[in-house]
């Protein structure tokens, strides 16, 4: 007797979405159920040693994974919510097997040709939506750790973009550059507030 085929089913999460600097990313991921990843988890719950050690295990083990970016241009010019959900959408193209039933983590979906569902928390939930949520953070913390060389004095190595005290003084002291997301408050208000001498920054 012949058992029926399993759904292929894409878990899609993002990255990122509230530092003022840096692209957001996006990860899609289908598991394979012969092979079970233990200890997959909300990212955010997990240390960088233990995402680390993940991320290798859900690239060797998935059946499928990809790890899509919207640029901070696109995230000023769409807003971050529409911007994730594009990076989301380019997660699951770029999948080398394209999923039969796709998971998002939150309550917005992109537009997909195959039947969604959002899951509010479901990266601590839906495996395959944690295993996301791990590639898309360890790979935005990475690229974060590189713009540091780009971008010296921002301490991007340490606080990944989001709006710590130490990021929100330098950002002060230095001024915007071109790694920051113009349309996010603080960052804003300083380019409103700056005449020629911070200006120069915002170009890598």
């Amino acid at each position: 007797m012949m058992t029926e085929r399993a759904l292929l089913i894409a878990g899609v999460d993002e990255a990122g979405r509230g530092p003022l600097a840096g692209p957001v990313s996006a990860a899609a991921v289908i598991l394979d159920p012969a092979c079970p990843i233990s200890g997959l988890d909300d990212s955010k719950k997990l240390s960088p040693a233990r995402r680390a050690t993940l991320e290798r295990a859900i690239q060797e083990h998935a059946l499928a994974w990809a790890v899509a970016w919207a640029s901070v241009e696109e995230i000023d010019r769409l807003n971050i919510l529409h911007a994730s959900l594009l990076a989301m959408q380019r997660a699951v193209a770029a999948l080398p097997i394209q999923p039969e039933r796709i998971l998002v983590d939150g309550n917005r979906c992109p537009d997909f040709a195959v039947e969604t569902q959002a899951i509010i928390g479901g990266d601590g939930l839906v495996p395959a939506i944690g295993a996301a949520s791990i590639l898309a953070k360890v790979a935005r913390d990475r690229l974060m750790v590189q713009m540091e060389q780009d971008f010296p004095g921002y301490g991007f190595v340490g606080h990944k973009g989001y709006p710590t005290r130490a990021h929100l003084e330098a950002l002060r002291r230095l001024g915007p550059c071109a790694a920051h997301r113009r349309s996010f408050g603080p960052v804003r208000a300083l380019l409103e507030s700056t005449t020629g001498g911070m200006m120069h920054r915002l170009t890598p």
